[in-house]
């Protein structure tokens, strides 16, 4: 971590443990708010343009709950990092699955196959307003993957909170990832090298 971004307060927009786990992996302390916004209510022709917007919706909400001007004064600016990540199976957009049968069939569709994840990163500066946002897209290929190992992924019930049903750093599903073209971590949601320029680039 640079020496000047050590006097930026962060603030992660995100309820997601992986995203939590990958911006302490790269040295930063934060605080944590999540936006609860209506996901389904924002679409997007390309897939690159709905990941972009629901990072963008994520910050206004949360924007929405923060007295800005207290930001602007303050002598310590913050940054607001928000994103968002679908999967891509055969050109068609995957979010999260909205039932343990869709789960199933997400998976069972990725077993001996390839899917890509595309996740968003938007940092805001809330004493500037700059604000700036762009995406990372993953390939990942399959091997087989047994059905019972399907069904103790359902049973388990993280992939049903996940862009895709998608978890490939979960124990179970890891033996089965053949190839990752990409970053673990864009995966897990928060790509470190994307997230870091951004953060640099809105001090």
């Amino acid at each position: 971590m640079e020496a000047n971004l050590s006097s930026f307060k962060i603030i992660l927009g995100s309820s997601s443990e992986a995203r939590r786990k990958v911006l302490s992996e790269m040295g930063y302390e934060f605080t944590i708010m999540s936006a609860d916004i209506d996901e389904k209510a924002i679409r997007k022709e390309k897939p690159e343009e709905l990941v972009v917007a629901l990072a963008e919706a994520k910050a206004e909400a949360i924007l929405g709950r923060l007295s800005i001007d207290d930001f602007k004064k303050d002598a310590e600016p913050t940054l607001l990092i928000t994103s968002d990540q679908v999967v891509i199976y055969e050109g068609v957009v995957r979010e999260k699955p909205a039932s343990k049968e869709e789960a199933r069939k997400f998976l069972k569709d990725y077993s001996g196959g390839h899917a890509a994840t595309l996740g968003s990163v938007l940092v805001t500066n809330l004493k500037t307003g700059f604000r700036k946002g762009e995406w990372d897209r993953v390939e990942i290929y399959f091997h087989e993957i047994p059905d019972e190992v399907i069904d103790k992924l359902i049973e388990e019930g993280d992939v049903l909170y996940v862009a895709g049903g998608l978890l490939i750093e979960n124990p179970l599903i890891s033996p089965y990832v053949k190839e990752v073209v990409g970053t673990t971590d864009s995966v897990m949601g928060l790509p470190k090298a994307l997230t870091d320029k951004l953060l640099k680039e809105a001090i």
